[in-house]
């Protein structure tokens, strides 16, 4: 969806391109399943290359790009986006933000030297960053006074001051804490109080992020709760937002429950008291995300994260989601859709059969049942090949059925070449697969 939500917004910001984009999209329907490459010349260069001459100025922003899911996608990227260097009509620049990963650094030594500029936020002066992170305190927590009708001054000088200094320069630290404040159980002030009472560390600036995390689950997650509840909601925790943390797409928070066969009321009171690190829509219909990445990368940390009870197990979470998926496949049956004869195009089945017949969760572990069984140490436990072994036998069928219904067959036929590859360690199991997929 790179390409193709660039293109949408041209269209929209630029009518003169509409034209060219939509017979581009008549010519080639299927262009939203194609390749980066193809997407890139159809959608948006070839458009630009015949729009008509006019002074026209255009920014693209592209934010994080280091969350590409496929790092060599990332550098195809980067020499499709030199390409607008070129253009004559249209005077295009790119504005990108990542954190500096190996593969985007040497997907920027490939390209030209005059083709790009960088600006290393790090390199900035910590006055200045200080200065900028000051001023985001001020404004932010002001309003909260007359909100809560909080007495002047709030926040005070010393108090403002501090922050800043636990920020010790990173912006998502004091996002954070300003929503641990906005959003927390009890006032501001007495949120506030509890941030900068929580204990000051001389390390780097992480530590202070990582004592700010630990705070805010102490004290959104177990408040003042026993022993036993303290088991059971942390438990809970793990489940629901080390879930989060894992999954390969977001999930709405009804279709998260599912997947884990928990009931949405528990999931949504897990998340309503965590709105400081996790992003939850208004709308149902829209996915749970996390805010920020620095917050998964504290909780699979285990020496970031000092607190055991929060430790997210990234293995252990793949492996159970890996059993979930299995799970719901085998609730998948012949003809699922109940169509009303053998080769209906997929073109002629209604999009709300097909939603209905394989909900969002049950289409989540068609596609990604692999994936979690390879990152959750495969092969290490005999019962999942068991499982696996029985997929195949009882409902192999069943299952490419339910991909070519959601347009994900072809998706489909990589998985069983991975599987074979990742079962050849086992020569039982290697043969076993062979003979059910030659069959």
């Amino acid at each position: 969806m790179f390409f193709t939500t660039i293109a949408a917004q041209l269209a929209n910001s630029l009518p003169f391109l509409r034209t060219s984009i939509s017979d581009a999209i008549d010519k080639n329907p299927d262009i939203f399943k194609q390749g980066l490459r193809e997407q890139w010349n159809q959608l948006i260069l070839n458009p630009l290359k015949n729009a008509p001459t006019q002074s026209i100025r255009l920014v693209v922003v592209i934010d994080a790009l280091d969350e590409c899911d496929n790092m060599q996608d990332i550098q195809l990227i980067l020499q499709l986006l030199e390409e607008v260097k070129d253009l004559e009509t249209v005077r295009i620049k790119i504005f990108l933000t990542s954190r500096p990963e190996v593969p985007i650094f040497d997907g920027f030594r490939q390209l030209s030297g005059g083709a790009y500029q960088d600006f290393i936020l790090h390199n900035i002066s910590l006055d200045t960053v200080n200065g900028d992170i000051s001023t985001f305190f001020l404004q932010k927590l002001s309003p909260l006074k007359a909100k809560h009708g909080l007495e002047t001054p709030w926040p005070d000088e010393q108090s403002i001051e501090q922050l800043v200094e636990r920020a010790a320069g990173v912006f998502i630290y004091a996002a954070t804490t300003l929503r641990f404040i906005q959003d927390g159980i009890d006032s501001p002030e007495q949120q506030l109080s509890l941030v900068l009472k929580a204990p000051k560390s001389s390390l780097p600036a992480t530590e202070h992020l990582d004592g700010v995390y630990t705070t805010l689950l102490r004290h959104s997650v177990l408040g003042k709760r026993g022993y036993q509840e303290c088991e059971q909601l942390t438990e809970r925790f793990r489940q629901v937002v080390g879930s989060i943390g894992v999954i390969f797409n977001t999930l709405p928070a009804r279709n998260l429950a599912q997947l884990l066969q928990i009931s949405f009321k528990m999931v949504s009171r897990t998340l309503d008291s965590l709105r400081s690190v996790v992003n939850i829509p208004e709308n149902e219909s829209h996915p749970v995300r996390l805010f920020h990445l620095s917050f998964r990368d504290f909780l699979q940390d285990s020496q970031r994260c000092s607190d055991s009870r929060f430790q997210i197990d990234e293995q252990e979470r793949h492996s159970s989601l890996f059993r979930k998926c299995m799970e719901h496949i085998f609730q998948l049956r012949e003809n699922i859709c109940n169509l009303w004869g053998p080769g209906v195009l997929i073109t002629e089945i209604p999009d709300d059969t097909i939603q209905k017949s394989i909900p969002p969760h049950i289409q989540y572990a068609c596609r990604y049942w692999l994936g979690h069984w390879r990152l959750g140490n495969p092969g290490a436990v005999e019962e999942d090949i068991k499982t696996i072994r029985q997929f195949l036998t009882q409902h192999f069928l069943h299952w490419l059925e339910g991909l070519s219904l959601i347009g994900e067959v072809s998706n489909g036929a990589h998985m069983i070449i991975a599987l074979e590859e990742m079962l050849s360690v086992s020569c039982n199991a290697y043969s076993f697969i062979q003979r059910i997929v030659l069959t």
